[in-house]
């Protein structure tokens, strides 16, 4: 698990991960889970260190493993719960993680509702030049760097358990169904899965998978056009990002392969993996769908229309579920085809990777 050639301070996007660095995390992972199926599940690596969980936005799943991911390292943890703390005065965002810089905090897990927020107290860090790393846990419609590893983490162990690596993907077909438009974890997916070189094709009714994502996608010539007919059931190769406040453009480009269709059939024919997004109503402003039961019906993922994918896929999805909705009850129960339960216990071996990379990097 040597972390030297590891340098990342900060993780706050997968935008310009190299394959090195998957791979890095993927092996590392690989050593906790290893340290998680024994009978004494804690190690001191980070013994006197501070993390810091400053959740500013509702979290069972994400919160619950970095918690649990920092116990197993031997870290003090300190958890920020945002009802009961001075911002209900009017302190900043900035002003708490100061405070908590100020008690000694080695490492910061950030998670808000607003984009840009890790982005910018990991800026105020390296200002004040203090040697806190900070990892986004969630922010805003940007990414979520750690749920996309652990799924790749969940992927790559099924096919060699023993030595995961990126390039177990190459030319395998993944597809990510149901709100992209609200999904920052389909966000650092896209980044992490056409990075191994899988054909990655999003899937999803036009309001929830709009004409802005054909901004974030290159073709070899050029900039494809944003009219709705090119769009479906096309391929396209990332080249760049656009580049956004909070979103650097990848400072190593890798060549990438993306499809977006507006019908389910062509994403899920021949897929070897199914991604299904949750329907995130609570970040819906408009009706963007007529009724959860017509998106079932067109987008929800069952045993039928697993028929169309390889003979041996497998479904994931990142939580929380709304049965029936995105996916059949009867089929995210089923081992034989789901992965969920895997992905969760996947979360605390890759988060102890995350924490104990930035720990030794300090």
């Amino acid at each position: 698990m040597a972390s030297s050639t590891w340098t990342r301070r900060h993780i706050l996007s997968l935008a310009d991960f190299m394959p090195s660095e998957y791979d890095m995390v993927l092996q590392t992972a690989v050593s906790f889970q290893e340290v998680l199926s024994r009978r004494t599940k804690k190690v001191p690596t980070l013994q006197g260190q501070v993390v810091t969980n400053l959740f500013f936005e509702s979290s069972t799943r994400t919160r619950s493993s970095f918690e649990l991911a920092a116990k197993r390292l031997s870290a003090d943890i300190l958890n920020f719960a945002p009802g009961t703390s001075s911002l209900t005065k009017g302190e900043t965002i900035l002003d708490t993680a100061k405070t908590y810089l100020a008690m000694g905090t080695d490492m910061m897990v950030i998670r808000h509702r607003e984009a840009g927020v890790p982005q910018a107290i990991a800026a105020e860090m390296d200002r004040l030049g203090v040697n806190v790393g900070v990892l986004n846990a969630g922010d805003g419609l940007h990414e979520h760097p750690s749920q996309a590893l652990l799924d790749l983490f969940t992927i790559c162990t099924l096919l060699d358990s023993e030595h995961p690596r990126l390039s177990l993907l190459e030319g395998k077909k993944i597809a990510i169904v149901g709100d992209i438009l609200h999904s920052r974890v389909a966000r650092s997916n896209i980044w992490s899965l056409t990075a191994s070189g899988a054909q990655v094709h999003l899937a999803g009714p036009p309001t929830l998978l709009p004409k802005l994502f054909a901004d974030f996608v290159r073709e070899e010539s050029g900039v494809r056009s944003q009219e709705s007919d090119l769009i479906q059931n096309s391929r396209f190769k990332i080249q760049n990002s656009p580049p956004t406040p909070h979103s650097p453009l990848p400072t190593h480009p890798l060549p990438r392969q993306l499809f977006l269709h507006w019908q389910i059939e062509p994403a899920l024919q021949n897929a070897d993996y199914v991604m299904t997004l949750r329907l995130q109503r609570e970040r819906m402003t408009s009706h963007l769908l007529p009724s959860l039961r017509e998106y079932h019906q067109r987008f929800g993922i069952t045993r039928d229309r697993l028929q169309l994918c390889q003979p041996e896929v497998k479904v994931l999805h990142p939580g929380p579920v709304n049965r029936g909705v995105e996916i059949s009850s009867d089929l995210m129960d089923d081992p034989q085809f789901s992965l969920i339960s895997q992905q969760v216990t996947s979360g605390v071996a890759v988060r102890m990777a995350l924490l104990y990379l930035m720990g030794g990097s300090r």
